[in-house]
């Protein structure tokens, strides 16, 4: 038992005196790169990305917005309920 405890003690040793040993090192300065850096924008989405996006909000509210028992009935996965819902929209736009 105690030559478990001394064993367990020497494995935990350097993690316990390693961040006292950080401390008393001076840190190295950070290098000004995040200033000079170039800032990268955004690309805008597509018509298509945003069409896509657009119909996924709005198959989410109808989706949030049925009970438990129209759920059942329209089908019990969002996967399979989202699929009707996109052929749905893309119907009715078209």
């Amino acid at each position: 038992m105690l030559s478990r405890l001394l064993a367990a003690f020497a494995l935990a040793a350097p993690l316990l005196l390693t961040p006292a040993l950080s401390q008393a090192a001076p840190a190295a300065p950070a290098a000004p790169a995040a200033k000079d850096a170039p800032k990268e924008t955004a690309k805008e989405p597509s018509v298509a990305q945003s069409a896509a996006r657009e119909r996924q909000k709005k198959c989410g509210a109808e989706w949030r917005a049925l009970t438990a028992a129209e759920k059942t009935a329209q089908g019990p996965k969002w996967p399979q309920y989202y699929s009707k819902c996109v052929k749905r929209l893309k119907e009715k736009k078209a």
